[in-house]
């Protein structure tokens, strides 16, 4: 009969896993015991099926865990157990993880709606399948009085289901029922208390047209009814938002699917345990939605109910409901009762309260499915901190704090051979979004007991993050690597992947609005040759002016208008006479402009990919102007161009685009718009259809890409194509691009739950920074 010491690293804690063992021991005659300590769940185990007892424990583990090792060894032991019992958490080093949030489980689902259940109609309902974690965890290990559940002491009832191994509430550290758990409060504007039940009156608000402040998992929302254009407009008007899409949130996938092309994949990613919201395109003819929920866009986001008040809310009102952050444009997502009746009274109607604290902000993940894969653009509720494994030959990677870029910021700590990609933090511009990146900086290193040897950044000198990697480093007397945007960008790509340290270099297409090159212009639409080590530039778009620098970012007829400068001279721009087009440029300072570009006064060159969606979005009037927030122009030209993706639109049948050009410059590869521009002027000018251009030129730049990335891999010797950056969002030009390398003869490294965009950012500048390590560099 053997005996050993079993140790599971992961997440295995806070899971139901030591139940789950419990009955594994009960199932193969085991006997001995189980517990928690800092490094995750401890097994001492005596019987003679401990090979199928292990087996069962990786192939059977709980829905939320995430074994990410079990390692064996023989002990003795004094005196034989004569069962199999759980034992009390203990302490040590911080090596466990904390398990994501999870959105309510099924059985939890009916549970509160069953009559005779204790927990009927209960806002707070969860067991160890769903619930709370991350958000109201302070330390590890994973215990309630180390949780924000430590104000609330568990009822008898309650405790008697705790201490059943055979309960699916065993240890469910944020067990909480009517008695003993967190209570709703309704409060009016002022901020008063409303006698009556806190969830009819919330759902009234709504149905009356109000705008209500509801306190979620990981913040507060806004909610109002989504199929009520007048109370949409209001929320727009009141949180001066005027046309960043608004999130929503359906009942079921009945519900949804009458809004939306609803997939099985996307069934069945607005059905996991993380519970995003889920891109799709709108369904056309169905129930109506109000019209300015995402104006210009083909694409929705939305998610289940995430926690039983969303589910009893949604249910009260049978129609969708708006689910926006509870946030000051540009701000943080607010988490405190206080902080958000200061700072939400001038948006809301009404607020729905209840007295659990939540202990960091953790905004809505967002998702969606592209080529046949989830794809997840915003990591935070229901993915962070869930781990991600490092490549092979990362083994030996030092303790290293990454810190990302300066837009959609998050952080990546190394250690013990893997990643912690932090959850979403927000745009460091924002003096509230940098406080709380410096929060998540300290808290991380708090929770996890990260005490990192490395300290890596972005390139560029301007960002709030490499000041601070600057000050942490010199602080600790710590090395800094500044790494190169897209560089980062690629290398994420890769490491997601599995692609191993010693590989053969990937040729990456990095497509994005901005980022420091090499050089010290803008990149943003490049192709490297790349290691983890070292990276080459080997081609780019052409580089243009940025007419009046950061302006043109917010302004894309700037960006237009130093596009077809660049393809046809100041003075030779061929648009029609008296056309649309025309008379909006005359309306701008054009000559200002022509002036500064052509003395390179405050026009930086860059070949940025964003830039120049900009541009063609403003060449169909799409935000011309101005937009109100990043990357409108280029989503609006995206959702224009998929009106064109019929089956009978003959117009649109040239799968291959408009042209573009291929130059050489300084042992460079460019990809020059020019000829892209001159088709595109012409079918404006002979009144093709909008989404039909729209259409072509993401055809044409696909097809310019993929063709010139196969041409270089080949030459250089490239073991993969990797597509990273944030215009790999668009998911008409992925999609595309995909189907242009499908025959390479090359894998295609595409990222799934990494985000692409900045986001990703620091899981890429940490790999890249580690490599450089380990060769000693």
């Amino acid at each position: 009969m053997q005996t050993e010491e079993i140790r599971v690293r992961g997440l295995v804690q806070g899971v139901g896993f030591r139940p789950f063992v419990w009955q594994l021991a009960a199932r193969f005659g085991i006997r001995g015991e189980v517990l928690n300590d800092g490094e995750g769940v401890l097994i001492r185990a005596t019987g003679d099926q401990l090979d199928d007892f292990c087996r069962a424990i990786l192939e059977e583990a709980p829905p939320l865990a995430r074994i990410r090792s079990l390692d064996r060894r023989a002990i003795d032991l004094d005196v034989s157990p004569s069962g199999f019992s759980i034992v009390e958490t203990k302490g040590g080093t911080k090596r466990t993880g904390v398990t994501p949030d999870a959105q309510v489980c099924s059985a939890c689902r009916a549970e509160i709606a069953e009559p005779a259940e204790r927990r009927h109609g209960y806002a707070f309902t969860n067991c160890t399948h769903c619930g709370p974690r991350f958000s109201i965890v302070d330390a590890i290990p994973y215990d309630r009085m180390a949780t924000r559940m430590r104000a609330f002491i568990m009822c008898d009832a309650c405790k008697t289901e705790y201490e059943n191994p055979a309960d699916r509430r065993f240890h469910a550290q944020p067990i909480a029922c009517p008695t003993c758990g967190p209570k709703l409060t309704f409060l009016d504007r002022q901020g008063a208390p409303v006698d009556g039940d806190p969830l009819t009156l919330a759902a009234e608000t709504i149905a009356a047209g109000g705008i209500l402040a509801l306190k979620g998992l990981g913040g507060f929302h806004l909610a109002c009814d989504a199929t009520n254009e007048a109370a949409v407009t209001d929320l727009r008007r009141r949180k001066r938002r005027p046309d960043k899409p608004f999130a929503l949130m359906g009942l079921d996938l009945d519900m949804i699917g009458r809004h939306c092309h609803l997939t099985p994949a996307h069934a069945a990613l607005l059905s996991e345990p993380a519970g995003p919201i889920v891109l799709m395109d709108s369904r056309a003819g169905g129930d109506a939605l109000a019209p300015s929920l995402a104006p210009r866009l083909s694409v929705l986001g939305w998610m289940l109910p995430t926690t039983p008040l969303h589910q009893f809310l949604c249910a009260a009102l049978a129609r969708p409901l708006v689910m926006t952050s509870g946030n000051l444009s540009g701000e943080p997502q607010v988490i405190g009762n206080d902080e958000a009746l200061e700072k939400l009274s001038s948006f809301a109607d009404a607020f729905l309260l209840h007295d659990r604290d939540i202990a960091r902000l953790l905004d809505d993940s967002v998702t969606a499915v592209v080529g046949g894969d989830l794809r997840v653009l915003r990591r935070a509720r229901g993915y962070a901190p869930a781990p991600l494994e490092l490549p092979p030959g990362f083994a030996d990677a030092p303790p290293l704090l990454a810190l990302g870029g300066e837009l959609k910021s998050a952080i990546c700590q190394i250690s013990d051979g893997e990643a912690l990609l932090s959850h979403h933090i927000g745009d460091l511009e924002d003096a509230l979004s940098y406080s709380e990146f410096e929060k998540a900086i300290e808290d991380y290193a708090r929770l996890f007991g990260h005490r990192p040897e490395i300290i890596a950044c972005d390139l560029h000198p301007g960002y709030r993050s490499t000041a601070k990697a600057q000050e942490i480093a010199a602080k600790a007397g710590l090395p800094l690597l500044q790494v190169q945007h897209h560089h980062a960008h690629v290398a994420s790509a890769m490491a997601e992947n599995g692609w191993p340290l010693d590989g053969a270099p990937v040729l990456g297409i990095a497509l994005d609005g901005t980022g420091y090159g090499l050089d010290g212009t803008v990149w943003g639409g490049e192709l490297l040759l790349s290691t983890y080590r070292d990276v080459t530039r080997l081609g780019s778009l052409k580089p243009v002016p940025l007419p009046g620098g950061s302006a043109a970012v917010q302004e894309p007829w700037r960006n237009l208008l130093a596009q077809l400068t660049s393809a046809f001279g100041r003075d030779a721009l061929p648009l029609p006479e008296g056309s649309d087009l025309q008379e909006r440029l005359a309306s701008k300072p054009v000559a200002t402009l022509l002036g500064m570009m052509e003395k390179g006064l405050n026009s930086p060159m860059t070949s940025s990919a964003g830039r120049l969606f900009d541009a063609v979005g403003a060449a169909l009037g799409l935000a011309f102007d101005r937009v109100s927030f990043e990357g409108q122009a280029a989503m609006e030209l995206e959702s224009l161009a998929r009106l064109a993706v019929q089956p009978s639109d003959t117009e649109a049948s040239d799968a291959h685009g408009y042209p573009f050009a291929l130059l050489s410059e300084d042992d460079l590869a460019r990809i020059d718009p020019a000829p892209m521009w001159r088709a595109l002027l012409t079918d404006l000018a002979d009144g093709v259809p909008s989404a039909t251009i729209a259409l072509r030129f993401h055809q044409g730049f696909a097809t310019a890409c993929a063709d010139l990335a196969m041409d270089l891999a080949r030459r250089h010797g490239a073991g993969a194509i990797a597509l990273s950056g944030g215009v790999m969002q668009n998911a008409l030009l992925m999609e595309l691009l995909l189907d242009r390398l499908a025959d390479c003869g090359l894998p295609v490294l595409t990222q799934r739950q990494v985000p692409a965009n900045d986001g990703g950012l620091a899981y890429g500048q940490a790999v890249i920074a580690v490599a450089q390590a380990l060769a000693g560099d």
